[in-house]
This record gives C-alpha cells, structure tokens and sequence, in this order.
C-alpha cells in the first residue's frame, strides 16, 4: 500500500471548507453530498468548518439545504460560535464577566448571546469588542467599536480573510475590516478563526479526534491549509474557490494533496480504503 493510501486510510475524521469547497455563492459544487455520504458510510466523523461569522449554524444548514446537501447544524461550525466558545473559556478561566460591543450580524448576535453574554452598543461600556463579518455595516457602527477599542476593550477578531467569495468576485471580508480597526486604534486583534489554532480545537474537541487523524479540505492556502499543517494534520487543497494549482505548489510546505474538487477526494479515498481492505484479507488468510 502507498504512503498516500495508508494516511487516507489513518483519517477519522474530516473538516471541510465551506466558501469555495462546498458551495459558491448559491452554487453546490460537485461531489458534495457523495463524499458525505461515503464519510458516514465508512464511519468517519466530518464537520464544516467556515470563517464566515455572519449566520447561525442553522441558517447555514437551511443555506445548503436550499442547494439540495443535507448537513445538519451540529455539523457546522462558524467562527462566530467558535469565537464565543473561546471567549466563554477565558471568562470562566478569570477574564471578567462584561458586556460585548460587536461588528458583526446575526450569526454572531446569536452565538455570544447563547454563550451567556450581554450584548452593548454603547462603547464606553463595553469590554469586548469582537468583530467579525457584516455586509451592512456603516460608519457609525465602525465608528463606535473603534471608540470601545481605543476605551480598553478587548479586541477580538472572529477571522482575519481579507476577501470573501461570491458569485460576483472577492468582496472585502471580516479581515479588512479588522485590518481598519487596527488602523484606528493602533490595536491588534487576537483572532479566533483559521489558520489560528482556536477554531481547529473547537472543531476537534466537538469530534472527539486529534490532529493526526484529521483530514482538513480547504481552498485557501493561508487559512485552511497552513493552520492545520501547523497542527499536524493531513491535508488536501482543493481547487474550486480562491487558489490556483501554482499558487499551492509555490508554498514552502505545500498540501498534502492538491486535487481539482472533491469527486478526486471520493475517488482517492475508496482505493485507499480497497487497498487497506485487501492487506487485511491476505493477512487473515495467512
């Protein structure tokens, strides 16, 4: 059996990408609810795993229900709830229980309100800022986090993607607007959402696996993939939203496997897993 085969064959469990891996804008891309489906089949774990900060889990799994997949919510995992999970740590871990000014929408709302905090627009009262994406934001609600940074609010950012795909091209995304508030105030964020290590834990505490049997399916290099080599994952770039194929290839540690979408994933899997299936057979009759 091949190097390749035998780390498909270790995998337990997956997390997918979801802007660019499984859907563009309103577009399912192919293969999805197959490699899903063989997931299941095959007793591994999965779970999408997406920076986006704007919708609530379910509103995700209604979003790709729409597309004709059938992923569940507690198979989802935003970096809005990530981000109030972390922030729920380090309260119970000492920080003080206070108040949250956000620049965010309704994904986010929901998850830090969930996660027992109390949400503020005044940011002379506020003790976190945590800003993630919003696509109605205006210069007052900007104006007002930065006020709350500048006043001694924790800065925290639920991901730094500079753009955000759509059907139209790359928009700015929640870390161009981190990027203005560090502008403004001279504050850096800590940021939650991948490539930094929070979020991937988040994801692998939820499945119950470690890192080395964890496959990460991504297609942007500096978030999905470099954070989850840093961790000792497997990984697969795949070339359906933000990367070229040189774009990967160019990188000092390049993903395990580049591959066009997700159908060569499915295809490279059920080999790995004949292949292992056949090894078992021939020792069993030995």
């Amino acid at each position: 059996m091949t190097e390749l085969h035998s780390a498909l064959t270790c995998v337990r469990a997956a997390f997918f990408d979801m802007d660019g891996v499984i859907y563009v804008g309103s577009r399912p891309l192919p293969g999805v609810q197959e490699l899903l489906d063989y997931f299941d089949a095959s007793g591994r774990r999965w779970m999408l795993v997406t920076n986006n900060a704007a919708l609530t889990s379910q509103q995700f799994s209604d979003k790709v229900a729409a597309m004709g997949l059938r992923v569940p919510p507690e198979r989802i995992l935003g970096s809005a709830e990530a981000t109030a999970s972390w922030l729920r740590h380090q309260v119970d871990k000492g920080w003080p229980e206070g108040k949250v000014i956000i620049m965010g929408q309704e994904g986010l709302r929901r998850a830090l309100t969930n996660a027992g905090f109390e949400l503020t627009t005044d940011p002379f009262a506020a003790d976190y800022a945590v800003s993630g994406a919003n696509f109605q934001l205006t210069y007052r609600e900007l104006a007002d986090v930065a006020l709350a940074i500048r006043n001694g609010a924790r800065f925290i950012g639920t991901n730094s993607d500079r753009t955000y795909p759509t059907e139209r091209g790359q928009e700015p995304g929640a870390g161009s607007v981190l990027a203005l508030f560090t502008a403004a105030t001279d504050q850096a964020p800590i940021v939650i959402g991948k490539p930094h290590a929070p979020m991937f834990e988040e994801a692998m505490s939820r499945l119950g696996v470690t890192p080395q049997e964890t496959l990460m399916v991504g297609d942007r290099y500096e978030t999905d993939i470099a954070g989850a080599l840093k961790l000792g994952m497997t990984t697969v770039g795949v070339l359906t939203g933000i990367e070229h194929r040189a774009g990967f290839e160019a990188q000092s540690a390049p993903p395990h496997l580049i591959l066009e979408g997700l159908p060569e994933l499915l295809t490279l899997l059920r080999r790995a897993d004949d292949a292992a299936a056949s090894v078992r057979e021939i020792l069993f009759e030995k």
